[in-house]
Formats: structure tokens, sequence, C-alpha cells
């Protein structure tokens, strides 16, 4: 892989090596389907999705690609692994889902291609997986259209976040693989609030993402210590 590419490619090997179980809600992706229902229910009540088009970044299986082409987006999905790009693309195939493409290119290869092209992008669990997160938020700011929204997801980088998203969902919960996250690369709110306005993005809401593992509940709320979610927009010409 070239080096100019914003990937690791342990990253992209961790990932494709569970491509055949992204689809199997009761495996390795249990937590991507558990909170994917919140998750769009958030967007699409900021963006709107249906008629709109839309841009998942970081895509992956296309768990939620899927669900937004499903609220009537037309929905591009992009990711740098291949394997779980196919799986994507033959999920889609078989569950006769429309609206809908997958390509194998980065973030800012397509802002460079492709520059304000879409009413909505979307850029979900991913920030935290890549060497210079800031470079992916500022290839959305130059993907979306003005006045169009852009959405983040990660994590926060502190104690708890560690013991809760590490210890306690990979070690104890058995909820996520060992070695799916490292502590290092998560991401403060802070730190991404200024890497989107050095994007010429306007934060516009900020939510903490919180787990029941007794009720295998999520919730939305104020508590942004561990895994949180960031609205943006970029301002209307």
């Amino acid at each position: 892989m070239s080096a100019s590419v914003n990937a690791d490619p342990a990253e992209l090997e961790k990932f494709s090596e569970l491509a055949h179980r992204w689809w199997d809600a009761e495996g390795e992706f249990r937590p991507l389907h558990q909170i994917n229902p919140l998750r769009l229910a958030w967007i699409d009540g900021i963006a709107a999705l249906a008629g709109k088009q839309v841009l998942d970044v970081g895509c992956g299986g296309g768990i939620l690609a899927e669900a937004m082409a499903r609220s009537g987006a037309r929905v591009t999905g992009i990711d740098l692994a291949t394997k779980p790009l196919r799986v994507a693309q033959l999920h889609a195939l078989e569950a006769g889902v429309s609206g809908l493409n997958y390509r194998e290119v980065s973030a800012e290869a397509l802002a460079d291609e492709a520059p304000a092209s879409f009413d909505v992008v979307t850029c979900m669990e991913m920030l935290e997986h890549v060497p210079d997160p800031a470079s992916v938020v500022a290839a959305c700011a130059r993907l979306v259209r003005p006045g169009g929204w852009v959405f983040f997801s990660t994590i926060n980088r502190n104690p708890k976040s560690f013991a809760f998203a590490i210890v306690g969902a990979e070690y104890v919960l058995k909820l996520l693989p060992r070695g799916t996250h490292e502590w290092s690369r998560f991401i403060t709110p802070s730190e991404l609030a200024a890497a989107c306005r050095a994007a010429q993005l306007d934060v516009r809401q900020m939510r903490g993402m919180q787990y029941n593992p007794l009720t295998r509940r999520y919730w939305l709320d104020g508590d942004t210590r561990v895994n949180y979610l960031v609205a943006t927009q970029r301002p209307a010409a």
C-alpha cells in the first residue's frame, strides 16, 4: 500500500479477517448491529435521509450504509478493506437493496475526485483506526455540499474509556475481539471538535452513547466520556 494513503495495513487486515462474520448479528460485530438503529435514527432525525445523496466513509460490511439506503437515501459506501466491501456488495445484492453502491477508495482520494457531491457524509467508528484522523475529517468536509451534514462517531481517550471500551468490551464482556482498539488512538471530543473547526465544519450536536450489558440496551445522553457521536454542518455558501 502506498505510504500516501491514510490507512494502517494492520487495521485493514484485522477487519478483513472477520469479513465473513460481518452480518452475523450474534458474532464479533454484534455491537454494530445493536447500535445501528440508534445511530440511524439520530442521523435521520437531524439530516432527513430520504432522497439525499449520502456517503458512508469506512463503511466496512455495509451495516449502516444498507440501513440508510433502506431509509430512502442514495448511498455510496467507501472503504479500503477489500473483503468487507465484497461482503457488503453481496449482502445488498441478496437483500435486494437499491440505491446503494460501494467503492474501494479513500475519503481523501474521493474528495479530490468529487468534491461537494454529497448532502450527508457519515464516518462512524472509523477515525480511531486511521493514522491521521484530521485528514479524514478534512476530506469529509470537502465531500459534503454547503449546508450539508457530516456525522462522526468515535471513542474518547481517558481512564474510563480504557476501562470500558478495552478492558470491559474486549476482555470481560467479550463484546469485541481482543485488539479491536488501541487506547492511544482514541480521540477526545476537544480534539475532534478542533479538527472539525480546522476543516470549516460547525459542530452542531455532541452526544454520548451508553450501554447496559445486562439488558443489551444502548442509548444516547450527554455523557461523552466513552463512546460519542458528533453532528457537524458545512456552512451554506
